[in-house]
């Protein structure tokens, strides 16, 4: 029987390297990308995994539409059983300060770079009328983000994505599921200098859980998955809450200066 083949992008650490290690070890077929090297290192760990298949590394910039093309070329025309549609960029401080290359970085990557390769992938998937998608949209989504408006913004508009392409897609054996994680153990915090933050210097929920859960939902075509009880909480509770109060508390957790502690170096 052919392995199945799946797709990971933002595979290079955190969340989406535990998803691509999760299928390596169920011995699927990996491609998996990220816009940095590290992709290769996280390849060779892959490898190793008891069980593992075969496993091929991307380094592309998702955020382009050239980059998006060139991934799927990557996969040389073999149907993709599974996409883990996971890369994506944070951005901390005021909406104003940022710098605005920076916020198109965001756009181009959560929202451009996603949906192109939703699209592609996703059409095939329904000629087929086989396939599993997981996007990593967020709790984040439900909230107005004060100090990080535009990541707020894209994961809304990947969460609202996944839903209604979901429904779309009823009438057939494709599933959607989008994983929607609250603030998780990876570099995504110093990334977008947000370490001088409350949210970005408190504990946060190990990536491994984050992505098991997420794997397991898809696995299951469930719709949606929150994970964790408090991450749970916060997303009922900011379903009922005002938007502005929301915004108002978002502020308390992301404004630059609301570290409780010295963070880690």
């Amino acid at each position: 029987m052919e392995r199945q083949f799946v797709i990971v992008t933002g595979a290079s650490t955190g969340i989406g390297y535990e998803l691509a290690r999760i299928c390596a070890q169920q011995g699927f077929d990996l491609l998996i990308a990220a816009d940095e090297p590290e992709i290769e290192k996280a390849a060779a760990k892959l490898r190793s995994e008891p069980g593992a298949a075969a496993v091929d590394a991307l380094h592309v910039d998702l955020a382009t539409e050239g980059g998006v093309a060139q991934l799927y070329a990557a996969a040389k025309g073999r149907a993709v059983d599974v996409l883990m549609a996971n890369a994506g960029r944070g951005l901390g401080h005021a909406f104003l300060d940022q710098n605005l290359d920076r916020i198109c970085e965001v756009i181009d990557t959560n929202v451009t770079g996603t949906t192109s390769l939703l699209h592609k992938v996703g059409n095939e998937m329904r000629r087929r009328n086989k396939g599993r998608i997981l996007i990593t949209g967020s709790i984040a989504g439900f909230t107005p983000g004060s100090f990080q408006a535009v990541y707020n913004a894209s994961k809304s508009y990947l969460n609202s994505l996944s839903f209604a392409l979901r429904e779309e897609l009823r009438d057939t054996e494709v599933s959607v599921t989008c994983l929607m994680p609250g603030a998780t153990e990876t570099a995504f915090f110093e990334r977008a200098d947000m370490l001088d933050t409350k949210v970005g210097s408190e504990p946060k929920d190990d990536p491994a859980l984050v992505a098991r859960a997420g794997f397991d939902a898809m696995m299951n075509a469930k719709g949606d998955v929150v994970t964790g009880f408090k991450n749970k909480m916060q997303s009922a509770i900011a379903n009922v809450t005002p938007s502005e109060l929301l915004a108002k508390q978002h502020r308390k957790v992301a404004e630059p200066g609301t570290a409780k502690h010295e963070p880690a170096k």
